[in-house]
């Protein structure tokens, strides 16, 4: 018996390189799409696409069992008029590449799983969000506006379609939360401009369940926020990891140094200062199990050198 085909666009980065590990432990075979095709030990496949126009990789679509769209250029650079243009074309593009693949194969697969971001609500300030809400008004909610409407219009009849709206992924090797351990160590562990600005978080563990229940169970469908249940502000999200990395309280940023700071790193300065309340209600009613829905537990879990820990309890 064949296995069943997965298919992730975009799958070389930090999210898909998980959920390609997660994939193929499951017995599925792992097809991934991406610029710079490259030979893997792995077993998964890497197949060349541009994210925007029809070739040979469309063939991987006919017959998958799913097709997952992690496709985006990041949004961690300044949001000048000629950045903003390129993140939204790279993901409305790849949308639009794989919505007209469907037309040019014979078996679609079963389900569409495409990423987009809680940035779609915009600055929520406290007001917790859920996926009813409309988007807001500000630069990441128009790209996670257009990001969508291209996918809400891809005409797929026989494909069951899922959009997980992912908050500030939580991981040992890619995301924010590395350098944010790297400054705590330093003593640079501070809160951001007021510290009031929402953050709503996943461990990495979580969302990759995630994309494994939205391909697996039927009755995931429509759009999800893809974010622990628990949102919290910036102030409280510092302090918890500087007491998880065992670093006394640290002089908040100011909101004239973030913006320095964002110009020295060629980064953005509202990927700080702006955050979203977000509800994790609507996958909680599916019965989605958590393993961390703490977030205490998930940067335990992520920041705790668990190799010294252990050698400590030998010790002792």
């Amino acid at each position: 018996m064949s296995q069943k085909r997965i298919v992730i666009a975009g799958g070389s980065g930090f999210i898909g390189r998980a959920l390609a590990k997660e994939f193929s432990a499951r017995q599925f075979e792992v097809v991934v799409l991406t610029r710079t095709p490259a030979r893997r030990a792995d077993g998964v496949r890497e197949v060349a696409w541009d994210g925007k126009n029809p070739g040979a990789w469309v063939a991987q679509l006919d017959g998958a069992e799913a097709v997952i769209n992690l496709t985006g250029k990041n949004v961690n650079c300044p949001h000048s008029q000629k950045n903003i243009f390129r993140i939204i074309a790279s993901r409305v593009n790849s949308v639009n590449a794989i919505s007209d693949a469907f037309t040019k194969i014979k078996v679609p697969p079963r389900v569409w799983v495409q990423a987009s971001a809680v940035g779609f609500y915009g600055e929520t300030g406290s007001n917790s969000r859920d996926e009813n809400f409309p988007s807001g008004d500000d630069t990441l909610a128009e790209v996670c506006r257009q990001w969508e409407a291209a996918f809400d219009s891809a005409t797929t009849p026989q494909t069951r379609k899922v959009v997980l709206r992912i908050g500030f992924v939580l991981g040992r090797d890619g995301g924010a939360l590395p350098v944010l351990m790297r400054l705590t160590k330093f003593y640079l562990g501070g809160t951001a401009g007021n510290g009031q600005q929402y953050i709503s978080w996943i461990h990495l563990d979580d969302l990759v369940q995630m994309f494994v229940a939205a391909v697996c169970r039927n009755n995931f469908t429509g759009t999800f926020n893809a974010v622990a249940p628990g949102a919290v502000t910036n102030a409280e999200f510092m302090r918890e990891l500087r007491r998880v990395m065992r670093r006394p309280w640290s002089p908040p940023v100011p909101k004239f140094a973030v913006h320095i700071g964002a110009w020295l790193f060629t980064s953005e300065p509202s990927l700080v200062l702006t955050g979203q309340r977000c509800s994790a209600d609507r996958i909680r009613e599916l019965d989605f199990p958590f393993k961390f829905p703490q977030l205490g537990a998930a940067l335990e879990n992520l920041c705790v050198d668990k190799s010294s820990v252990t050698a400590a309890k030998t010790a002792v």
